[in-house]
This record gives C-alpha cells, sequence and structure tokens, in this order.
C-alpha cells in the first residue's frame, strides 16, 4: 500500500514538472510576441502614452483636490 502511494506520488510529480515546463514556454512565448509588439508598433505607443498624460494628470487633480477637501 505504501509503495501504491509512492507511485502516485511520482506520477502525479511528473504531471506536476510537465504542467510547469509548459507554463514556463507558454510565458516565454508570451514574452517574446509582447516584446516583439512593442518593437514593432513603438511610434503607436508612444501617441497612446501622450494622450494618455492630460487624462493622468486630470486624475490626479481630482484625488488631490478630493483629499484636499477632507
Amino acid at each position: 500500500m505504501a509503495e501504491e502511494l509512492k507511485q502516485e506520488e511520482k506520477k502525479v510529480d511528473a504531471k506536476k514538472i510537465l504542467w510547469t515546463i509548459f507554463k514556463v514556454i507558454l510565458g516565454l512565448v508570451f514574452l517574446a510576441l509582447g516584446v516583439g509588439a512593442i518593437i514593432k508598433w513603438l511610434p503607436d505607443l508612444l501617441a497612446v502614452v501622450r494622450g494618455c498624460i492630460g487624462l493622468f494628470l486630470v486624475l490626479a487633480g481630482i484625488i488631490t483636490l478630493a483629499i484636499a477637501k477632507e
């Protein structure tokens, strides 16, 4: 009975290891795709960031006024 438990643990460990390896490979693929997308669309990304600066400052001002009101 103890041997059966050890064999089951080994099977689970093998599945766990394979699943972990799969997740690491998938994460690396997503990371590479993300870096590639940033490099390819860098000018567009910078335009979006520049466009969001104003909205961010407005939001920061509203939050500051709300805190100062208290």
